[in-house]
C-alpha cells in the first residue's frame, strides 16, 4: 500500500488529520524498525537535532500524524507523536531507550548503537558529534491499522 492510499484509508475513519501527509522510514534497518511499530513493540524514536537545521526540516510536533514506510517505500502503518523533548545524547533515559525497543532494550545498547549512527549522520553533514549534542527524542502511538 502507497503512502496516499493507507493516508485515505485513515482519514475516512479520523477525517480531522487534513490531507497534508508527512512519510518516512527510519535511517538504519527500516524494516526491522518499521515493523517493530507496527506490532508495538516500538514507540519511540530519537535524531539529531543539528540536522533539522541543515535539512530545513521543521522540529516534530506532539499531535501530528506520521506515516512509517518501509525500505520499499511502502505505508506500514500511521502513528501519532505523543510527546517531543530535547536533551543532550548522554542525559537520555534508561526508560526512552527501552521504548525505542531495539536490541536488548537496554540504555547501554541504545548509546552504542546511535552514537555510531549520530557520528555518521552528523559528520555527513559536516558537523561533529559529542555527548552533549542535542538528541530530539519522540514517542508515538499506533494509530492505524489497529
Amino acid at each position: 500500500m502507497t503512502p496516499q492510499e493507507m493516508w485515505n484509508a485513515y482519514k475516512q475513519i479520523n477525517p480531522s488529520i487534513g490531507d497534508e501527509m508527512d512519510a518516512w522510514a527510519f535511517g538504519v534497518e527500516p524494516d526491522l524498525l518499521a515493523d517493530l511499530v507496527f506490532t508495538g513493540e516500538k514507540t519511540a524514536t530519537a535524531s539529531a537535532y543539528d540536522l533539522y537545521a541543515v535539512e530545513d526540516e521543521p522540529l516534530p510536533q506532539e499531535g501530528t500524524f506520521d506515516i512509517i514506510i518501509d525500505s520499499q517505500n511502502q505505508a506500514v502503518c500511521i502513528v501519532e507523536v505523543t510527546k517531543v523533548s530535547i536533551q543532550p545524547f548522554h542525559q537520555v533515559s534508561a526508560d526512552h531507550a527501552y521504548k525505542e525497543g531495539e536490541g536488548d532494550k537496554s540504555l547501554a545498547y541504545w548509546r552504542q548503537v546511535h552514537e555510531d549512527f549520530f557520528k555518521d549522520c552528523l559528520g555527513e553533514a559536516g558537523l561533529t558529534f559529542t555527548p552533549d549534542s542535542k538528541v530530539v527524542l519522540e514517542e508515538f502511538r499506533k494509530v492505524y491499522p489497529l
